[in-house]
């Protein structure tokens, strides 16, 4: 079965840093584009970060730039969001999405997401 298990949310006091993972299973990691999206309460879902499979480019939302940084370890298939200099502005639930376009077709998937509270 495919899955995205996202880790490492959590509170955070602002100012502080947080490191989120996502472990994916059932599928080939490495052929996939991974990305991070957050949606806040009464919010529509936004994407914050993605990385591709070719080149490993990144792409990041103007809100996030110079705070967060997405990686990816095709060996653990494993995406990380490390966030710092976190804002309350950032609190969110976190998602993984995993995403691959083949022959004009998309297959896509969906972590549960992680709770991420900066608060102090």
């Amino acid at each position: 079965q495919v899955q995205l298990v996202e880790s490492g949310g959590g509170l955070v006091q602002p100012g502080g840093s947080l490191r989120l993972s996502c472990t994916a299973s059932g599928f080939t990691f490495s052929s996939y584009g991974m990305s991070w999206y957050r949606q806040a309460p009464g919010k529509e879902r936004e994407l914050v970060a993605a990385i591709t499979s070719a080149d490993g480019s990144t792409n990041y939302a103007d809100s996030v730039k110079g705070r967060f940084t997405i990686s990816r370890d095709n060996a653990k298939n494993t995406v990380y969001l490390q966030m710092n200099s976190l804002k309350p502005e950032d609190t969110a639930v976190y998602y993984c999405n995993a995403r691959r376009y083949r022959n004009g077709v998309a297959f896509a998937y969906w972590g549960q997401g992680t709770q991420v509270t900066v608060s102090s």
